[in-house]
Order: structure tokens, then sequence, then C-alpha cells
């Protein structure tokens, strides 16, 4: 796989510096700053409503900021989208393809948009589609689909990449494929630019992370920083379901709380001692140890522990799905996977993959 052939861009190809982006009274995005690199996967987390849709539309051109400065490949995405579009590819979860078209159809129609095209034919079978080439797009399983949809994200030969929830709905196989393409991606110093709600997906593929929520910017590093961030002031483990946590909290003398099904949280730090006292209760009680973590948590501990909210919290900053949906969906519409869309032709209608802000 090849990138376009163009002159590099010095530094981060992609920068987001103090961005806010508002719909009416709502701030959905309140001074955001990062940046992705060439030959980087950077991966961009948030809850639902937290803010980093409308960040990555913003970067793909189809949302204007409020204040703030952002670039992607020098140039502005909003103001110099039509510059843009035959550098980006865009593939959204879902995406307004006509029901009745080809694999095949489809990709040559994209290819046309552009001066030197990946080849459709080598392109279906980069995504294992060839022997999909001539069935409709109805006929498409969830997980063909989204494999045609990086495909047009990729025929125009792009440098900068969004993906959007790349992997959802994909079956076993089809995850092995997307992460191949998108480390080919990564090798030939394509940026690519994931959205997804997928932790352990993220955790194996980011070079890069970002977790925004209510609108800010609340981690940004590498995984294994972010996994290591600091000494551990707790220990997290595994075990059965509904632990008897007020026996086992006396027994450590420390608070023991359930943060999910089948795994626990001991307020102390992780001593040999701690770790000693826990092992012997679940060995008196006859119960396994499935997982110890101390220290180096994973990404998912460390999302929940960023991003923990109140159920329906809502604010000037930040905003539930429901409300950002509405404010955003009619500024939202005509993206196309390829970025082919920004020419006027053959628009891929409506963001309906976008379903949280």
């Amino acid at each position: 796989m090849t990138a376009r052939a163009t002159a590099p861009i010095e530094g981060p190809t992609v920068v987001v510096e103090d961005l806010v982006i508002r719909y009416g009274d709502l701030t959905a995005v309140d001074g955001v700053s990062f940046s992705a690199t060439a030959g980087q996967v950077t991966v961009v987390l948030g809850p639902n409503g937290a803010g980093k849709t409308s960040t990555i539309e913003h970067l793909e051109g189809y949302h204007r900021a409020s204040s703030g400065r952002s670039s992607v490949l020098g140039l502005d995405p909003v103001a110099e989208h039509a510059a843009l579009t035959r550098q980006v590819g865009i593939m959204l979860q879902q995406g307004g393809i006509p029901t009745g078209i080809r694999p095949r159809e489809v990709l040559t129609q994209y290819a046309g948009f552009f001066d030197a095209p990946r080849d459709p034919v080598e392109l279906l079978d980069t995504v294992g589609l060839s022997d999909r080439a001539n069935a409709t797009y109805r006929r498409l399983s969830g997980g063909e689909q989204q494999r045609l949809s990086l495909a047009l994200a990729l025929v125009g030969r792009p440098r900068v990449v969004f993906l959007d929830e790349p992997t959802a709905g994909v079956d076993l196989e089809g995850r092995d494929l997307i992460r191949r393409v998108v480390d080919e991606l990564r090798d030939d110093g394509v940026t690519v630019v994931v959205t997804t709600h997928d932790l352990d997906e993220a955790a194996r593929t980011a070079d890069h992370i970002v977790i925004i929520d209510h609108g800010h910017v609340v981690a940004d590093g590498t995984p294994a920083s972010l996994m290591t961030d600091g000494p551990s002031d707790h220990l997290l483990f595994g075990a059965p379901q509904d632990l008897d946590v007020a026996a086992l909290s006396a027994a450590l003398g420390a608070a023991v709380t359930q943060v999910s099904r089948g795994e626990y949280r001991v307020e102390a730090a992780p001593s040999p001692a701690t770790i000693a006292a826990l092992t012997a209760w679940l060995a008196d009680h006859e119960l396994p140890l499935t997982d110890l973590r101390a220290q180096r948590q994973r990404l998912d501990d460390v999302f929940r522990r960023l991003t923990t909210r109140d159920a329906g919290t809502t604010g000037t900053t930040g905003t539930t799905d429901a409300e950002t949906e509405d404010a955003s969906g009619a500024a939202a519409s005509g993206t196309a996977a390829s970025g082919a869309a920004g020419r006027g032709r053959q628009r891929r209608s409506g963001r309906r993959g976008r379903g949280s802000r």
C-alpha cells in the first residue's frame, strides 16, 4: 500500500488548539487541544456526548469552530475544505451507500474522483471483498459493509484517514484484516485518526490516545504512559461475581468495591502485605483469583477513572447524546467516505454513523 507522494509536513499533520464548538447555548467542545502525527495511529476516546465526534467532524470540515485553531496537512479544514478532500479519507460507521449498488461499481465510481486512485480490484482484495464484488450492498453483512466503507476511504490514497468505529460489528477475521490494513497505513506514513468505544481495540492499535470528556481533553499520551501514570494507590483484581465485599474490606482494613462484573478495587497501595491478605482471604473462602493488577492498569480502568459521570449529566459544557444530536444534525449532513462529497459529486447522505457527539 502506497500513500500519496506529496511533500511531507514538518511536525504534526493534524493540529487542534483550544478548539471550542457551540450549538446554541450548548458547548460541546470546550478548549480541546491535541495533535496527530504521520505514521502513527491516534485514537480519540470519550463517553457518549463528550465532544469527540464534534471535534472529529470539525477536522473533517463539517463543523465550524466557535473559536480556537485547527489544521489538517497545514490547511484549515473548513475554509480550505475543497483542497483537503483529495488528501483525506473518511470511513463512516454507516454512510448512505445506495443499497442496490455493488462494491466494484461504487469503488470504480469513487476512483473517478481522484487523479491517481488505487485500483478498485486490488482494493477489494485488500479488504477481503473480492468474492463479494458483484453482490449488491444490501446483501452484504454488517462487517462486509464496514470493510467496503474502509475501502472507499482509501481509494484516493489519502495522507490522513479518519476511521469511525472501524471494527464495530465486524467478526474476528474481519477485525484482523482491518488491523492489518491500519498497520500498513501506519507503515506508509499515513496519519490515522480513529474514534471508537472499543477500549481493547484502542489499546491494541494506538500509538497515541486522546481521551475527551465534558468537552475537555482529560488524558493525552501513549497507551503505556496512560496505563502506568504514577504510583498506584489501589489494587484491582478479578474474582467471582458478588463477593462479600464488606467481609473482605474488614479483613484487608481497606474499602473494597465492585467496579464491574467480576472486577473489584481495593483502596490500598498494592503492597506485598495487601496482596497476601487478599489471596489468603480468597483461599479461605475457596474462591479463584482470575486477575490481579497493580500500577499498570488496563485502558478501561483509566477510562473509567477519568470519565465517570452521573447518569443524565448535562450542562453548558458537555451534552447528552440527544441534545447534541439535535443541535448538530443539520450541520452534519453530506459527508463522503472518501472526502469526495466536498467536491460536489456522488455525495453520501448524512452522518448516520455518528451516534455520539
